[in-house]
């Protein structure tokens, strides 16, 4: 009898033992599904009960200032600026004419997305997290190329491909003014110390090649010191691309305005892109403050921007000399 009692309440134990671990498995698996669903958007699949995650075009939503905003992501295929990144849900691409800077840089063909930035030397840039697209921009030989002189490069090639042969003209670090006419006639720098002056030592070339040998000369003595000394402060509200986030110094930094757009109320977001010593590739920055979205919007700053490498004041904005005399 006592065989048959202990039988009957051993059965009893099992039976509750599986209905306990068969409960709380059950449990568990409805606590993962809650924490993987956030992050998982049903999509038209062929099977609705299939979870996959977004592709890189399709959209998103983030908040902005409390604001709710759908958000276009970057255009893979896309090979130049504007057909790379789209504006944001509810903003439009300030308009500007072909044959602006800003139509310029629109225009301006990019790597194929998710190419890494390279260093001069070939090799990879450590820090890959902190850009969004690489400009086809080549690289002048060395390490010339960093933030003010990939600046003085789009500058310069930009004037030259309208013929503004007399704009393109940058000051050195101590004060020089060395003028692509000069250089296309002939004339090369003799450098004793401090002082710079002209020479006759070549034959005229109007040759974009020879462009191109200009502007690593410039790089060799200018910097964000002489640029920035080039240019005049912006008010935010009315930046434009090919304005500047620039701090001068020894090493300063400096990082370009490459699209600009904005909204029924007049709300400004914009583009940033960098060089970085040592020198690298131009590129399209990341925004810090929102994953996927590399736009920076002017209703989140108050008195800094901050960019993957560097965060500027808001008195850093300027706008490059050639730049300001053509609005005025």
């Amino acid at each position: 009898m006592k065989k048959w009692v202990y039988g009957c309440m051993t059965c009893a134990l099992i039976s509750l033992l599986v209905f306990q671990t068969k409960y709380f498995n059950k449990q568990k698996a409805m606590i993962l599904e809650t924490e993987y669903s956030s992050h998982e958007i049903l999509t038209h699949s062929a099977d609705p009960t299939v979870n996959t995650p977004i592709s890189d075009n399709e959209e998103r939503t983030i908040s902005v200032n409390s604001t709710t905003i759908k958000k276009t992501l970057i255009h893979s295929a896309g090979t130049t600026l504007e057909e790379r990144f789209a504006p944001p849900d509810g903003f439009v691409r300030v308009e500007k004419p072909l044959g602006s800077f800003q139509g310029y840089l629109r225009k301006y063909e990019l790597k194929p997305d998710k190419s890494p930035v390279l260093l001069h030397d070939g090799s990879e840039k450590r820090n890959q997290k902190a850009h969004a697209a690489v400009f086809s921009m080549p690289l002048v030989n060395g390490d010339l190329q960093q933030c003010a002189d990939s600046v003085i490069r789009m500058y310069g090639e930009y004037l030259w491909s309208i013929g503004a042969f007399k704009d393109i003209s940058f000051q050195l670090t101590n004060g020089f003014l060395m003028d692509y006419s000069s250089w296309r006639e002939g004339e090369r720098l003799s450098v004793e110390g401090n002082k710079v002056w002209w020479e006759k030592r070549a034959s005229y070339d109007d040759s974009k090649e020879n462009l191109i040998k200009y502007l690593r000369q410039v790089m060799i003595y200018a910097g964000t010191i002489s640029l920035e000394r080039e240019s005049s402060s912006v008010d935010l509200t009315q930046l434009l691309s090919g304005d500047l986030l620039i701090r001068g110094g020894s090493p300063g930094h400096c990082v370009m305005v490459v699209d600009v757009a904005e909204d029924e109320t007049g709300n400004k977001c914009f583009l940033l892109a960098q060089g970085y010593m040592p020198a690298q590739d131009f590129h399209v920055l990341n925004n810090p403050l929102h994953e996927d979205d590399p736009w920076y919007y002017v209703t989140e700053i108050k008195d800094s921007i901050v960019t993957p490498e560097y965060t500027f004041g808001i008195d850093d904005l300027k706008r490059w000399k050639v730049f300001m005399e053509s609005i005025k």
